[in-house]
């Protein structure tokens, strides 16, 4: 059965979701990268790997969601409780720029307190300075909606009017509804995750979509949330690029052992195969460290992501890697490709 899926994969034909779970259950990790790498060079022919200089920078910790996966948050009756101020908002963003930085990952709690107009004030902010901004994913955007009583269509509109670039892939987790009832109760669903990215989509907004897994979920729920992408991007083409992630259980309710990079390896390489819609797919050196990154370049990757010029909700579960735009640039060239940088939109500077 394996064999016959594999030559469907090397002939460009798609898999369904049960072959796909077949692949990953019996395939070996040597096939998957087989398999995986001919896919990126079908997608991507050159040996390029590309990377962008940008921070992420969260405007407030504070949150109402109390997801049982997040050692970042604060609850608002606890102490250890910020938000930015404009200045210090401000402060981020020249640094960033001064480094070559050409966007910013802006993402937050969501925060009972704050009216739906602050977040426009800050986007109107923001784009007094040069740069893109990469904000606000998915859950935030059906927080703005509970809260100012807008349809997700006239929040985006506004915060389009207001300086929104495009948006991030963030809050997906796992796109099935058991696993989301359980680690995040509070947040959004994922048909509300998947009606903001096609909105967005629809109104001329490019996004990403990520997957964080190694947590409660299944093998085969993690294929159905790669299916739930697929679709979406058959019917908008508006995702840019895919990022998948192992859950880092540090400081977090939920007691697992975190994935191995044998098994980040197997996902990356299945959401390759999948994801046959999708032109990028990013490594992630953030939790896996540069090596794994690297070995990641065999196994479908094409991005090296981002310099993480800051980045705080990761490093609040235990785990931090910190690589310079010239760390980045040499480990791609180690491994055999032309580093280059990137806008959002895969645009090379």
């Amino acid at each position: 059965m394996v064999k016959e899926i594999a030559e469907k994969v090397r002939a460009g034909e798609r898999i369904d979701e049960s072959e796909a779970l077949d692949l990953y259950n019996k395939a070996g990790l040597h096939l998957l990268g087989q398999l995986a790498y001919q896919k990126r060079f079908d997608k991507k022919p050159e040996l390029v790997v590309t990377y962008v200089i940008d921070r992420n920078i969260n405007y407030t910790n504070i949150c109402v969601s109390g997801c049982k996966f997040c050692a970042y948050y604060c609850a608002p009756d606890k102490p250890g409780g910020f938000l930015l101020s404009f200045d210090e908002l401000g402060k981020k963003i020249e640094e960033t720029i001064s480094l070559g930085g050409t966007q910013i990952l802006l993402q937050g709690g969501l925060h009972p307190d704050l009216p739906f107009s602050y977040y426009e004030d800050m986007l109107r902010f923001i784009k007094d300075y040069p740069i893109h901004c990469h904000g606000f994913s998915p859950p935030e955007i059906v927080h703005f909606s509970r809260i100012s009583g807008l349809t997700i269509r006239q929040v985006l509109e506004r915060l389009i009017n207001a300086g929104l670039d495009s948006i991030p892939g963030g809050g997906a987790e796992i796109l099935v509804d058991r696993v989301r009832a359980r680690i995040a109760p509070a947040k959004a669903t994922t048909k509300q995750w998947l009606d903001v990215m096609e909105t967005a989509h629809m109104l001329g907004l490019r996004t990403t979509a990520t997957m964080m897994f190694g947590h409660i979920e299944t093998i085969g729920e993690r294929i159905e949330h790669l299916s739930v992408l697929r679709d979406l991007q058959d019917r908008t083409g508006g995702f840019t690029a895919f990022i998948s992630w192992p859950f880092q259980p540090g400081n977090t309710s939920i007691a697992c052992q975190a994935a191995s990079a044998h098994e980040y390896l197997k996902v990356l390489a299945i959401s390759r195969i999948f994801l046959d819609n999708f032109d990028n797919i990013q490594a992630s050196w953030v939790t896996q460290g540069y090596k794994v990154a690297q070995m990641a370049l065999f196994f479908g990757a094409n991005d090296f992501g981002s310099t993480m010029i800051e980045e705080n909700v990761v490093a609040a579960a235990g785990v931090s890697h910190r690589l310079s735009e010239k760390d980045i640039r040499r480990h791609i060239r180690d491994a055999g490709f032309e580093p280059r940088q990137r806008l959002m939109d895969y645009t090379l500077v």
